[in-house]
């Protein structure tokens, strides 16, 4: 089954123009041209097209979304379901997050409309990135948070969705490992470890951070703290996954820190 070009744009909530403009980017090609011009798209293309769409919401530009696709066909990755599983797994945090917003704005209206002052620490649930702030300052110091913190603010918004598309894409990877119980001292485990300490040797205020990367007391003890905290393990499938994560680091940090 194929759809015209002008079915799309209104199924899709997007132009002809958008449509054609993706098709000479080379992200989303028509299934065929017909003899009259008119670009016509089958199952496969709406969805690549679907993949765009969400990566555009999340604030990336046409160059980026290329750019990865290009990597996924040189590392290749085959099959559009594990990238949108990572989709998924975005939407569903959003939601979350959109959740807690929601029921934060209403606890307000709420107690407004009593006649109340309301509770601060009840008004800004879900506004907040800066969740882990204490663990980071108890644990490496207030500058390592400030220079984090400082650098995440400082991101562009296409920057911001490739960084949570990478972390997306290495805590799927991990799960995956995980859930095929990959030995943690295999070639494969470890580069996963490796691809764990390059994502955390790419963020300012990471102790020992820079060309040199994390320092193993950092790389061990952040796996710990994977298994040991809930709210990080849950990133990893739970605390059989983070235990995993964990193991995993730590004989990469044995063999290389």
């Amino acid at each position: 089954m194929e759809w015209s070009i002008q079915e799309i744009a209104r199924l899709a909530g997007t132009t002809s123009r958008t449509l054609r403009h993706y098709d000479d980017s080379g992200l989303v090609k028509p299934s065929r041209i017909g003899a009259n011009g008119y670009r016509y798209y089958d199952a496969d293309a709406l969805v690549r097209l679907q993949r765009v769409l969400l990566l555009r919401e999340l604030g990336l530009g046409i160059p980026a979304i290329a750019a990865m696709f290009e990597r996924e066909r040189l590392d290749g990755r085959r099959g559009e379901v594990p990238a949108l599983e990572l989709h998924l797994t975005w939407l569903r945090e959003e939601q979350r997050r959109l959740d807690r917003q929601i029921a934060s704005v209403e606890t307000t209206i709420e107690t407004l409309r009593r006649g109340e002052k309301p509770m601060a620490e009840n008004m800004f649930d879900g506004f907040d990135h800066t969740q882990y702030r204490e663990e980071v300052e108890e644990r490496w110091g207030k500058d390592a948070y400030a220079r984090s913190d400082a650098w995440w603010r400082g991101l562009p918004a296409d920057e911001r969705a490739a960084f949570h598309e990478s972390a997306a894409r290495l805590g799927a990877d991990w799960v995956d490992a995980a859930t095929r119980g990959v030995d943690p001292a295999s070639e494969e485990a470890q580069a996963l470890a490796q691809r764990q300490f390059e994502w955390l040797r790419g963020i300012p205020g990471t102790p020992g951070g820079g060309a040199e990367g994390p320092t193993k007391e950092y790389f061990t003890g952040l796996g710990e703290m994977y298994v040991a905290d809930p709210r990080f393990a849950k990133n990893y499938g739970g605390t059989e996954g983070a235990t995993f994560v964990r193991d995993t680091m730590r004989v990469y940090a044995d063999r290389n820190l």
